[in-house]
């Protein structure tokens, strides 16, 4: 489907962003320089160096004749205007959660998580081994952008509450940040969702603007400062059991670059994103030990928190399924979990559960 018969036709195409006249690009001597807005403060740990592997790799592997110029958010623009931004030509490129855009479209949420959605090895397989790419392009190309994931967090934790979440009860006029499908689910149980950007979570959450907050996990949610004020933690979440990252290129500027250079900047992204799930599993385990050593509280969600976050999630993906682009994305993505799961379920699971038994045992 073209952008002229996605605005026409779609229900939520009066929100996609108008593409204006692009900036003049840069390029001297043969070299080019895409200037790149991203969603994060300078040196946010994890999502910040998926930044850099992209900005780096670029640089290596084009000896110097592609460059990457990123901008912090704030430093152009505003974290959250960095869509617009590059769709108008006012940036050559984002780096960001595609989730963030499901103002723009609801499937962008699929090429980071959906609620109960796709673990990292079932979202590889989707989006590598399966239509997942495809799908990411083609719903880039309405908007005016080529997309192409380039970081990832792993399993996102459940949160940071000031008090201990007992029943789905407590969930009741909470004031809580979480973006894309997962905090449209929450809304649907009378949680108070807000979605703030990154480098603004440490200061609601110290003001009480907002009663908790999801980040990361142990190790990017230990040096944003979140045990400093929320004790209770809670290791596993409903709402990313695999979050991607994303760079998304405005279109024109990306089919203006030579074949070589484009090849670059997927082989870079791609890199990026085993790259970053590496860096973040590597230093989760660590980091949890130090929270805990500090004083944080672990804690599990009761059966019935759960079954309220399955309702809820049932209750938002279920309202989009009308939409042509979001059914597609979504069912392409719902098969290739299910069959992924299937097999890992036979193969890796009980495979892992029997190595600890063994090894326990020496």
């Amino acid at each position: 489907m073209d952008r002229r018969s996605f605005l026409k036709n779609s229900a939520l195409g009066g929100t996609a962003a108008a593409a204006a006249s692009l900036a003049t690009p840069a390029i001297s001597q043969g070299r080019e320089v895409l200037t790149m807005v991203t969603t994060w403060p300078r040196g946010l740990a994890g999502v910040w160096d998926s930044v850099e592997r992209v900005v780096n790799n670029v640089a290596d592997m084009s000896d110097g004749t592609l460059t990457i110029d990123a901008k912090a958010a704030g430093e152009l623009v505003g974290a959250f205007e960095s869509f617009d931004a590059t769709t108008s030509g006012q940036a050559d490129a984002y780096h960001g959660a595609d989730y963030y855009w499901v103002g723009q479209h609801p499937a962008w949420a699929f090429f980071t998580a959906v609620p109960f959605g796709m673990t990292v090895p079932e979202l590889m397989t989707w989006y590598y081994g399966g239509e997942g790419q495809a799908l990411h392009v083609e719903v880039g190309e309405i908007f005016g952008v080529r997309s192409f994931i380039a970081g990832q967090t792993g399993a996102q934790g459940g949160g940071w509450f000031r008090q201990p979440i007992t029943s789905a009860g407590d969930l009741q006029g909470l004031k809580f940040r979480m973006p894309g499908l997962g905090g449209q689910a929450l809304s649907t149980l009378g949680v108070s969702v807000q979605n703030i950007p990154g480098g603004e979570i440490y200061q609601a959450l110290s003001t009480g603007a907002i009663d908790g907050t999801e980040w990361i996990g142990p190790w990017s949610d230990e040096r944003l400062g979140l045990q400093e004020i929320a004790q209770n933690y809670y290791p596993a979440g409903f709402h990313e059991p695999g979050a991607a990252l994303s760079v998304g290129f405005n279109l024109e500027r990306f089919n203006g670059l030579s074949t070589a250079h484009q090849r670059i900047l997927e082989v870079a992204c791609a890199d990026a994103h085993q790259h970053n799930y590496a860096l973040f599993t590597a230093n989760n385990g660590p980091a949890l030990q130090r929270l805990l050593s500090s004083g944080v509280t672990t804690n599990t969600f009761p059966d019935d928190v759960w079954d309220a976050f399955g309702q809820g999630a049932t209750e938002v993906l279920g309202s989009y399924m009308d939409d042509p682009i979001f059914k597609k994305v979504s069912d392409s993505a719902m098969a290739s979990m299910r069959d992924t799961s299937a097999w890992l379920s036979l193969a890796d699971s009980p495979y892992t559960a029997q190595r600890d038994r063994v090894l326990s045992a020496l």
